[in-house]
């Protein structure tokens, strides 16, 4: 994700920007792997710990360093700390094995900080946007005390910077827009970032904005990479509240993206070893007085546009990184910064349209759309770090305060639905149907181990449908599952080879449900489909027929819900019926 520019090293009313707030700018936005909010966190601890009224007091002479300043290199070496610290805590949490915790970080808790983060962002870059000087401004409230000033120094607006801001954002969202929708038709898509970027580079170059119209550009970026140094350890204490925020927040940012790149191309995640691996990606730049790192959004839906499946797009990407930190860096020194920042918030684009996931979780689930909407609140208000603790406490509460009053239903009689299911139609179709009956509520608690143990079961039948190929009768009748407290008991039986199985889930005992459960149940359908195994659903309420319908299209033209196991079984026999028929028929 593209991060804010100098939000690292903090804004003050100093009409130039330090060398050090350009290096770490133009290094968010070629992708560096940091994470807007997280910048925002190390932020307040740089400012905090080395305040930009120190400047004068400080020595202004340059170090061995790139070039820098001993003050900016005391604020750069506040950022490595927390990035040092931050890694530190994220690698014992894998050692620790906390990833198994992270069913607690639920979609829409995860979606409202993020989008909370985006405004933040969006509302950093307001200053360069308009072409403003903007004192350092953080804490609560900060979000609303930015758009006070603003709106209190409206008339320092530059008009030049609004403009080309205006027309970079136009630029941008119509280019990009374009590449989506002939994606299929062009072979290689435009970079338009790059070519907006070495456009205006070459403009303000040309015409001389900086000094002509005041306009505020990136300045000189020095190249190479700094030799390796030691954070400093004897601030480690003063930025454990930081570094805890960027190991929290970075991680469920990453996390997040993570999971839904794993359900776009179909492979899983662990959740634990992405601790270790986001804790070494920190600790160990933090030696090259790196910031902390987290999920690349921006660069990660770039990698998406341009068709990349595989990590040899990320390694490519590195290389050109690395041909702009030793050779092209300086040719950036004219890029005005209203157009990096327009870049920024257009690249924000996919976080702020979270919006509209407020219709489908009001649709699907109230409760979860009252979490979205104040843990987004907590994060515009306060921070993202407050933000997701409210928001996991909230669904905690809420989940502990549900399950008590959730009604529990007897287990059915085996014996006795095993009778009314032979008397009712031949064994014949019975060997091709699994009943698994769910007598707890499908929430985020145990949504996962439900769609474990239900894979386990179907993956059980097909290895025994193998075994049987030379088998021409089947001896069972049928295969009665009860699930209960996620944990499956299983009396297998093996239905008829080379027959299409179909799985019947009874939900009478579903007494409620969130949006985690309706994702999985749909989740579970799609994946079902998938293996060739009709899903039908007996004793659904009329709210999880509703919810399961809106949440995703089922795309099925036979009929999946009914009123009891009974006219479940009953349509599977008839549509064997008819399929005999028509294979009579073609004879």
């Amino acid at each position: 994700m593209c991060a804010r520019p100098r939000q690292l090293l903090g804004t003050t009313t100093d009409p130039y920007l330090t060398t050090a707030d350009r290096n770490i700018m133009f290094g968010h936005f070629m992708g560096h792997g940091t994470f807007a909010l997280t910048s925002l966190i190390s932020a307040n601890a740089v400012e905090r710990l080395v305040p930009q009224s120190t400047q004068n007091l400080s020595t202004q002479g340059n170090t061995s360093v790139l070039g820098l300043s001993d003050f900016e290199m005391q604020r750069i070496g506040v950022a490595a700390a927390v990035s040092f610290l931050g890694g530190v805590i994220q690698v014992a949490m894998f050692v620790l094995q906390l990833g198994s915790v992270t069913f607690l970080l639920t979609e829409p808790v995860i979606s409202a900080m993020t989008t909370g983060a985006a405004t933040h962002v969006v509302t950093s870059q307001v200053k360069y946007l308009l072409g403003m000087k903007m004192p350092y401004i953080s804490g609560p409230l900060g979000f609303f005390y930015i758009y006070a000033y603003v709106f209190e120094n409206i008339k320092s607006v530059r008009l030049e910077a609004l403009l080309l801001s205006l027309l970079s954002i136009v630029v941008l969202v119509l280019v990009k827009e374009l590449n989506e929708q002939f994606k299929r038709k062009i072979k290689i898509v435009l970079p338009v970032d790059l070519v907006l970027i070495i456009a205006a580079s070459f403009a303000c170059y040309c015409t001389n904005m900086e000094n002509t119209y005041g306009l505020e550009v990136v300045g000189h970026i020095p190249r190479g990479i700094p030799p390796p140094r030691a954070p400093r350890m004897n601030i480690l204490s003063a930025v454990i509240t930081e570094a805890f925020g960027v190991a929290l927040v970075g991680y469920a940012a990453s996390l997040a993206l993570a999971q839904g790149s794993a359900k776009k191309f179909k492979y899983s995640v662990d959740d634990n070893q992405e601790f270790l691996a986001h804790g070494l990606s920190n600790v160990i730049p933090s030696f090259f007085f790196c910031i902390p790192s987290a999920a690349a959004m921006g660069r990660t839906a770039g990698l998406y546009s341009t068709g990349a499946k595989t990590q040899v797009a990320c390694l490519i990407s590195c290389l050109f990184v690395l041909i702009v930190i030793y050779a092209l860096g300086p040719l950036l020194y004219w890029l005005p910064m209203c157009v990096l920042a327009s870049v920024i918030v257009v690249g924000l684009k996919g976080m702020l349209i979270q919006f509209r996931d407020l219709k489908k979780y009001w649709n699907v689930d109230k409760i979860d759309w009252g979490i979205w909407v104040s843990t987004y609140i907590f994060t515009i208000c306060f921070a993202a770090n407050v933000g997701l603790l409210f928001g996991v406490v909230c669904t905690i509460a809420i989940v502990i305060g549900r399950f008590p009053r959730a009604k529990t239903l007897h287990i059915k009689n085996m014996k006795e639905m095993e009778f009314k299911v032979k008397t009712e139609t031949d064994s014949e179709t019975l060997q091709q149907v699994n009943i698994v009956s769910i007598n707890n509520p499908l929430v985020f608690l145990n949504a996962k181990k439900f769609h474990m143990d239900l894979m386990n079961i179907i993956q059980k039948e097909n290895a025994s449908n193998q075994l049987l190929d030379d088998i021409s009768k089947c001896e069972q009748n049928t295969l009665l599952n009860s699930l209960s407290n996620g944990n499956c008991n299983e009396e297998a039986s093996q239905s008829c080879p080379n027959e299409k199985s179909s799985l019947i889930l009874d939900c009478s005992g579903l007494t409620f449900f969130d949006y985690s459960g309706v994702s999985m149940l749909v989740e579970v359908y799609m994946d079902c489909k998938d293996r060739s195994v009709d899903v039908l659903l007996a004793h659904c309420t009329a709210s999880l027929i509703k919810a399961m319908e809106y949440y995703g299209n089922l795309d099925s033209d036979k009929p999946i819900f009914f009123e009891s196991i009974s006219a479940a079984i009953s349509n599977i026999h008839s549509n064997k019926n008819l399929s005999k028929l028509s294979d009579h028929s073609e004879v």
